[in-house]
C-alpha cells in the first residue's frame, strides 16, 4: 500500500500562503483561513504540502483503509480554491444552487473567486459540513 502523503506537517502555514502567486487568490485564501479558523477553533496546519486543514478526525473504510484527515480544509491552487467540505457536495445541493460561479467534485468545491459566491451561503455550508463531521466522526 502507497504512503499516505496527505497528513499533518509542520510547515508554516504563512509561509504557504504568502508563496500564492495570484494577489487575488492569496488575499482570498488569507479570508477563507481565518474563516475556517474562527468556525473550528482550531489553529490551521498543514496537510501535505498544500492543503490548510483545521481539526482532525479517523476514518475506517469497508475495505480495511483508514486514516486520518482535517475535519475541513482547503487549498489555494494556481487557477481556483479548493475547499474541502465532508461528507461530500451531495450533501450542499440546496446551498449549491445559491451559492453563485462554482463547480463540484465528489468532495470538493472550486471557486475561482471569493467575489463570485455569496460569502454566506460558503459560511453556512462550512457550519453545516462541520455539524455532519461531528455527527459522522465525534470529536474526542
Amino acid at each position: 500500500m502507497a504512503d499516505v502523503k496527505t497528513v499533518p506537517t509542520i510547515d508554516s502555514v504563512d509561509a504557504f500562503l504568502d508563496a500564492v502567486e495570484d494577489p487575488q487568490r492569496r488575499t482570498d485564501a488569507r479570508t477563507v483561513c481565518a474563516a475556517m479558523q474562527r468556525l473550528t477553533g482550531e489553529p490551521p496546519v498543514m496537510w501535505g504540502p498544500s492543503i490548510i486543514g483545521f481539526g482532525s478526525y479517523h476514518y475506517r473504510y469497508a475495505s480495511g483503509h483508514e486514516g486520518d484527515m482535517c475535519r475541513i480544509g482547503f487549498s489555494p491552487r494556481k487557477t481556483e480554491l479548493v475547499l474541502y467540505l465532508q461528507p461530500g457536495s451531495q450533501h450542499f445541493e440546496e446551498l449549491l444552487t445559491l451559492l453563485g460561479k462554482h463547480r463540484v467534485g465528489k468532495s470538493c468545491l472550486y471557486i475561482k473567486r471569493l467575489s463570485d459566491i455569496d460569502r454566506e451561503v460558503l459560511e453556512e455550508m462550512m457550519v453545516q459540513s462541520l455539524a455532519e463531521m461531528e455527527r459522522l466522526y465525534p470529536s474526542i
